[in-house]
């Protein structure tokens, strides 16, 4: 159904299309190839959030749909804007999220003469999102919009990038916004998840790694019925650990970096394995050497919402095309009672004993502060983090206990956590934000601290600081010993830096120290920054710094 058409200029139809789509949230870095649409959002009931950089305002969009399973959205300029906005778009692409990023564009009559910032938006994002168009007439506003937001939500969801010519938002048109998308079921034909079932109910060894776009809470606790009733081992993903309540009893850890070497062999040992909604990446499959290519010693049935996806690495014996949010409930309709027996029993047994911290080194140890965590959070609490090895302790030894509670990036992108802990509080201002960050991390993007300020988005940003690129320095010292380089780095006083925001900020030394200073950071309804000062030996929960 269309409203009554209007006489307006191209921004403000383009605003309306978002807000008939049911957008209720943009972040954006204004920028003066896109004036009309910021015309347009002043008069729309869209809250804009602003912020510091390209990167940032791409990965809080990215951060809003993994949370909302609708499309995030973000405004840049054109030029070094888009560039910069290319992180957040990789993070969306693998990490099959929805979102939509708006490229100001120079001005139509401009085109092709490397015009001020001028950029093939086409040739640049190609590879890094599921459609690049550029719309070139205003009265087509409406169809890419209604195009863009059917692409990012069907089937394996993912980042659109629209370009906006100058001229085109700014000069004056004639049309309507259309209704929202419609989407596909989903669905998968009942004679194939009854071939699934069977295989599994025949199996000796199954296993189930669940991952991927396409869920919501309902499919999660869908997936802990389905797994209890076939006794099922469930294992998640490379951070897709909140998939299932983590104190669930078939829950049996994350199939990730730094995997369990128990959890490791019971993947090995499978004979069946239901690969629900993931892709078995690199990280997912420990170099692909858990599964091998490309055909696996375990029959694999994959269950995936990209047919593009199914036999890309590892050929399976049984495919389903559909997406594993409407599959898994399909599945726990069609499912037959089984008894997961001893081996679900050891298994959880390890992953439990697993998560028994073990000491590390210095005066402030992480395990403890990730067990304070669990002990004081609510369920519902959202942790976030980037990359680095200060997250090895969060994924390790922290229980996600529902969906949604874990926002950190599959493709493994640096600074992401405080962009995703913003957005995940404006979403949910109800739910305490909790980001993890290392120093240079945090350093990448810590600007949206600002952010966090204006907004009065009340997050905890725990700095993990060892003073180096840990991660980096890890590599270097198993593969050239005794020879560090380019990895250390000095630091400012991070608790300051918060309070110069008008945010609240304390430095954390030991580990006594650490619970009542996150308590008082709780407690101060401010944007907070716990400055933690780790020492450097400790690398990762299992490795030491050489020497030390």
């Amino acid at each position: 159904m269309k409203d009554a058409p209007s006489t307006l200029h191209g921004g403000a139809l383009l605003t309306q299309c978002l807000a008939a789509q049911g957008v209720e949230r943009v972040f954006c870095i204004p920028g003066e190839s896109f004036l009309a649409a910021l015309d347009g959002l002043y008069d729309a009931n869209i809250d804009v959030v602003v912020a510091r950089q390209e990167g940032g305002a791409a990965m809080m969009a990215e951060a809003t749909g993994k949370l909302t399973g609708r499309p995030g959205i973000a405004f840049v300029t054109r030029g070094p804007g888009a560039t910069n906005a290319s992180s957040g778009v990789h993070v969306a692409f693998q990490d099959s999220t929805p979102m939509i990023l708006f490229v100001g564009q120079v001005a139509s009559d401009q085109r092709d003469r490397e015009a001020f910032q001028e950029v093939d938006y086409r040739a640049m994002f190609g590879p890094l999102a599921k459609w690049v168009a550029q719309i070139d007439r205003a009265d087509r506003i409406p169809e890419y919009i209604s195009h863009a937001f059917h692409v990012a939500q069907s089937g394996r969801p993912g980042p659109v990038v629209l370009a906006l010519p100058e001229d085109m938002l700014s000069g004056p048109v004639e049309g309507a916004a259309v209704a929202a998308a419609t989407l596909p079921s989903g669905k998968a034909a009942e004679d194939d998840l009854k071939a699934v079932v069977n295989k599994l109910a025949a199996a000796q060894r199954p296993m189930v790694i669940v991952g991927g776009g396409g869920w919501d809470g309902h499919a999660a606790r869908a997936l802990g019925a389905f797994a209890a009733k076939m006794g099922l081992p469930v294992g998640a993903s490379f951070r897709c650990q909140d998939y299932l309540d983590n104190r669930h009893p078939n829950y049996v850890g994350d199939v990730g970096i730094g995997i369990n070497p128990a959890l490791a062999e019971m993947v090995r040992e499978a004979d069946v394995i239901l690969a629900l909604g993931a892709r078995l990446g690199e990280m997912t499959t420990s170099g692909y050497s858990l599964l091998t290519p490309p055909v696996p010693d375990q029959q694999l049935i994959h269950i995936h919402a990209d047919p593009s996806e199914i036999g890309r690495v590892y050929r399976p014996a049984l495919a389903v095309v559909a997406r594993p949010g409407p599959v898994i409930q399909q599945l726990l309709d069609l499912a037959t009672d089984r008894d997961g027996g001893d081996r679900l029993t050891r298994a959880r047994a390890s992953y439990d004993a697993w998560q028994e911290p073990q000491e590390t080194p210095g005066a402030l140890k992480m395990e403890e502060v990730i067990a304070h965590l669990n002990a004081v959070l609510p369920d519902d609490a959202i942790l976030t983090n980037g990359a680095g090895n200060y997250s090895a302790w969060l994924h390790r030894y922290y229980r996600y206990r529902g969906w949604r509670t874990q926002l950190a990036p599959t493709s493994g992108s640096m600074g992401y956590g405080l962009p995703a802990a913003i957005a995940a509080r404006l979403q949910h201002p109800d739910r305490e934000v909790i980001c993890l960050a290392g120093d240079g991390c945090f350093q990448m993007v810590s600007q949206e601290f600002g952010t966090a300020c204006d907004q009065g988005a009340s997050v905890i940003v725990i700095i993990c600081d060892n003073g180096m690129y840990g991660t980096i320095r890890m590599h270097q010292q198993r593969h050239y010993p005794g020879r560090p380089s380019g990895t250390m780095m000095k630091n400012p006083d991070f608790a300051a830096l918060a309070r110069t925001y008008g945010g609240f900020g304390a430095t954390v030394t030991n580990t006594a120290e650490f619970a009542p200073a996150f308590a008082e950071a709780r407690s101060s309804g401010l944007p907070a920054i716990l400055h933690l000062k780790t020492d450097p030996a400790a690398l990762s929960p299992k490795l030491r710094l050489e020497g030390s």
